[in-house]
């Protein structure tokens, strides 16, 4: 199961021969792939941020606010790409949507077998 974990990775990595093939904007792919693992990281960090505490409301704003700011930073990506080549700011989209469909689709799959552990209220 670690490979589905990844699969949105792999999709991103395919992703390059099919916009060198079609001639579609390099730019394109590397605003979306900046954005995707940009986010991929700021996801990871506060996760790991928001599991070493055992504050709820503190995990509820971690959480949050990463939602929040991983959109944003997506959005100003493709939407710089966009700026320098309207084209380009298409694709980028294309691909991080493709790449969300991916992850989110793998994550509900994946979501019946990990294993946590519950938390112990104080």
């Amino acid at each position: 199961m670690p490979v589905l974990r990844h699969i949105d990775l792999a999709v991103l990595a395919l992703a390059l021969p099919v916009f060198l093939v079609a001639g579609w904007p390099m730019l394109g792919y590397g605003a979306g792939a900046v954005a995707w693992l940009g986010q991929r990281a700021l996801q990871h960090w506060t996760t790991a941020k928001a599991d070493a505490t055992d504050d709820p409301k503190k995990v509820a704003g971690i959480m949050t606010g990463s939602l929040i700011g991983r959109g944003w930073l997506a959005a100003l990506v493709i939407f710089g790409a966009g700026m320098i080549e309207n084209d380009a700011g298409l694709a980028a989209a294309v691909l991080v949507v493709v790449l969300f469909t991916v992850y989110f689709t793998a994550s509900m799959i994946l979501r019946p077998f990990e294993r946590t552990t519950p938390r112990q209220l104080s």
